[in-house]
């Protein structure tokens, strides 16, 4: 069975054409390199508007069956950054560690990062994550959080998720 994971790139000149979206790709072939499992991405492409993030999220969850969806871009402090308040309207339970656990990753980078306003929640069967807008941070931040992911997702009721262990190392517990 094929795995749907979404991946939601929020970029008012990426989705205008001004430019190519270089992070999605970047999600894209971090899971590749991640996952085992036979998976499909369903990608979309979208600018900075809250209820169209959050559209495309319950759309991606709902419709679309992905048991993981994960979003790169709008979470820094600008007007239009607007992530973060998409995915808390839209969850019904934050994971705040996620995001947590992220910027400690980003900060021994950049000190910018404590400007970063990442975060993950649950939408019914869904995992979602917000990611950062840079391809270089959002591989540093999955390989920070996505040792977790597959066993949440396990604890959602989603399917099974296998890794490529040579690349990352996933936790479940012993049962």
């Amino acid at each position: 069975m094929k795995i749907n994971i979404g991946i939601i790139t929020i970029s008012d000149r990426a989705s205008q054409g001004v430019y190519e979206d270089l992070s999605g790709k970047a999600i894209i072939d971090t899971l590749n390199e991640y996952l085992k499992s036979d998976w499909e991405s369903v990608y979309a492409l979208i600018p900075d508007e809250q209820k169209i993030i959050e559209d495309t999220m319950r759309k991606l969850a709902d419709e679309d069956n992905c048991s993981l969806i994960v979003t790169t871009g709008g979470t820094g402090p600008a007007p239009r950054d607007v992530t973060p308040e998409a995915t808390q309207n839209v969850c019904e339970k934050m994971l705040p560690g996620f995001g947590e656990l992220m910027r400690q990753v980003s900060l021994q980078y950049v000190p910018t990062a404590i400007l970063s306003r990442q975060t993950a929640g649950i939408y019914k069967k869904s995992l979602i994550i917000n990611l950062p807008g840079k391809p270089k941070s959002i591989r540093e931040c999955l390989d920070a959080v996505f040792p977790a992911v597959p066993y949440c997702i396990d604890l959602i009721g989603g399917p099974y998720i296998e890794c490529n262990e040579d690349v990352i190392k996933v936790f479940r517990p012993k049962s």
